[in-house]
Order: C-alpha cells, then structure tokens, then sequence
C-alpha cells in the first residue's frame, strides 16, 4: 500500500546569504520552503567579501561552489603590511591550497547573492514582507505584513536570518543584551573598471586604522578602510574622507581610491553580539548568521559561518529526522564553533585594526615579522578548516 509523505513547510526570514543558503538547504532536503524578505526589491547589496575553504566547502555542499568559482578570484597572494608597504606577513596562495584543499576566493557580494537565489524556486522568494511577531510554538506561530495584508502562517520551522538587529532574536530573547558597537567605522568600495595594478588579498595597518583590498572575479578590486572611531559619526563626502586618512599610504591603496566612484562608497559602523546567546533554538525557531552570531569582520568569517550555519541545519533536518532533535543536534553543532569564531575575531580587531599606541604597535609588527609564516599560515588555517556533516550532495 502506497503512503504519501508529508512535506514540511518552513518559512525563512531575511534573504541575506545566510537566509538563502538557509532557503537552498532546506529545499534540497524536500521542504517546501518560503523566504520571507522586508525589503520591496533585492538590488546591488554591499560591495566584496572573501570566502575561505570553509565557505567554499559548504557551497559545494549546497551544489553551488562550481558557479561560486566560476564568478570569483581565487589565485591571488596575500598578506600584512605596515602603512608605508612593508610586509610583516606573506601568504601564498599555493601554501593555503596545501594547507586547507583550496585558497580563498573573492567575491562581490551581489554576485553571491544573485547565485544563491537563483538556486531557489522563484515563487519561494516573497519582497516587501515585514515580520511583526512570532510565536515559538510548536507549532511555530509567524505574523507578516505584505502588501497591506496582515498574514499569519505556522510552518513546522521558523529560521530567523535577519540580521544584527534581528527581531526575532528580540522577541524570544527579549532579556538578552542588544549587539554593541565594537569601536571601528568602516568604508567600503569597489573600483569602477577592471584592474590592471597590483592583485593582492592583503591588509595594510596603521596605528588605529587598517585598509584591505581583495581581487573580484571580474577584474575589480573591493576595497574597505576601518579606523578607531566614536559611533554614529557621517561624511558629507566619505570619499574625501577616505582619502584624507588613507591617501598617504602606500601603493596601491591612494589608486584604488582614486579609481572609485564616489557616491558608491558605503560607510558603516562595525556592531557585534558581544554577549553569546544561550541557545539559538526556541521552540521551533531557529536562528543562524547575524541573527545569532554577528561578529567583527577581522576574521573574514561573518559569510562563511552563516554558509556553515546553513548547512548544517539542511543536514540535520532530513526528512525523517525528528524536528526536536534535530535542532538541538544543530544548536550543539553551531554555537560553540560560532561564538568561539566571535570571540576571537574580536581579540584580533584589539590586537590589529584598534592598535594605536606607537610601542605596543612597534611590538606587534616585530613579533609578526619573526613569526615563520608556516605558523602564521596554521594560525589562519584553524578557523577556516570545517568540512561539512555527510548528507547529499
């Protein structure tokens, strides 16, 4: 006698990264999946990131590293250097292939958002949809606003992906401490045309101040400076402001300034969750990336752990598994690797971009000059190391 199976439903708030790798995952295990995104249209988000070996893994996991790769840049060497160009640190691309299977690539992060979403069924994706309350359940209870309709749904899962200032989390956490500011403001931007100069993946610092710069797939280069800074503050022209404190400094970052257009550049505070939640499940809720974790970007690792988070909970939810369970199995997974990787993301912003003080940064790039850079490679390498649970592919 044939028996029919019931789909499970599950509704994904936030159409970030994490919130369509969540949507891919999940679909890719038979859920009937509904993400649900605040803002009424999806356009060029941020500017760059890089993803490492991690990321990557669990991209070929969800069966998209290959169209990942083929829109990104993933032979460049990289590297710490003072403010006037001299190296404290080098590492090549060729030690981090042998170190970790694969070198970090480069990506601008609308090119991952485009794929990712195109990895969902369209009519999975519903815009201008604002989430008003939820109810941990089980059975999960959700309320959004679309089109002047007020909407209520109780899916099997809720995956709260929305963001820093997740409201989500501050319903079901309504006591937990709200994320801080960490004490930096950035810029970020991204060179109009293609880039015939200088390809590094490499970071520059100066007391309290850092500039980075990454190779894209298409030949740009994305770019970000951070400094020490009360927060809040604004630029009438931020890209005057960029190069009034960073125009000085060694090549090729006065070019690469020169080389973008002003009225794209983005400036943004840096906030973090500084106090670890207890659990990222309630009920039959469950939070990953932002929502649950966010972290300084010192360790390149805000996109790759929403990725892992993704992953993980597409693995843990198959279609036989027990849905309790199967989210406590994910909280077990996620949150100590998380909350390690915010933690020390946080120590490295201290110990790099913060640095202002001319002796402790004098030691600093001393001891990161006499530092083997096999070391300094097994260093990096400890973060991005992480191979996705078993499940299909």
């Amino acid at each position: 006698m044939m028996t029919l199976m019931t789909v499970r439903t599950a509704v994904v708030v936030g159409a970030g990264i994490g919130g369509l790798a969540a949507g891919v995952a999940l679909v890719r295990r038979g859920w009937l999946v509904t993400v649900l995104e605040r803002a009424p249209v999806l356009g060029e988000v941020g500017a760059g990131l890089t993803l490492m070996s991690n990321a990557l893994r669990g991209l070929d996991a969800l069966g998209l590293a290959q169209a990942v790769r083929a829109q990104g840049r993933v032979d460049t060497p990289g590297g710490t250097r003072t403010s006037t160009g001299r190296w404290l640190s080098r590492i090549d691309s060729v030690a981090i292939t042998r170190e970790l299977g694969t070198a970090a690539l480069g990506i601008h992060r609308a090119t991952l958002h485009r794929i990712l979403r195109e990895a969902l069924p369209a009519a999975s994706l519903v815009t201008g949809a604002e989430v008003v309350d939820v109810l941990p359940g089980p059975p999960a209870r959700l309320t959004y606003l679309h089109r002047g309709r007020r909407q209520t749904v109780e899916p099997d899962l809720v995956v709260g992906a929305d963001g820093l200032r997740s409201m989500l989390r501050s319903r079901l956490w309504p006591a937990h401490p709200a994320p801080v500011y960490a004490g930096s403001t950035t810029w970020r931007g991204v060179t109009r045309q293609r880039w015939d100069g200088e390809l590094v993946t490499a970071i520059s610092w100066g007391p309290g101040a850092e500039f980075g710069m990454v190779p894209l797939g298409d030949g740009r280069v994305y770019w970000y400076a951070a400094v020490n800074a009360p927060p809040g503050q604004r630029d009438a022209d931020g890209m005057s402001t960029v190069s009034g404190r960073f125009g000085s400094w060694h090549d090729p970052i006065p070019a690469l300034l020169a080389a973008t257009a002003a009225d794209t550049v983005i400036r943004d505070d840096i906030h973090c969750l500084d106090a670890p939640l207890p659990s990222y499940v309630r009920g039959r809720v469950v939070l990953l990336g932002d929502a649950a974790h966010a972290m300084t970007p010192n360790l390149g690792q805000g996109a790759g752990q929403a990725i892992e988070d993704a992953v993980v909970l597409g693995a843990v939810c198959g279609p036989d598994s027990g849905l309790g369970a199967a989210l406590v199995a994910y909280d077990g997974q996620r949150r100590p690797r998380t909350q390690r990787m915010a933690r020390a993301a946080r120590l490295i912003v201290r110990f790099g971009q913060q640095l202002e003080q001319p002796f402790a940064v004098a030691a600093r790039n001393t001891l990161m000059r006499l530092t083997p850079s096999r070391t300094a490679l097994r260093s990096m390498a400890r973060y991005a190391r992480w191979e996705p649970p078993d499940g299909p592919r």
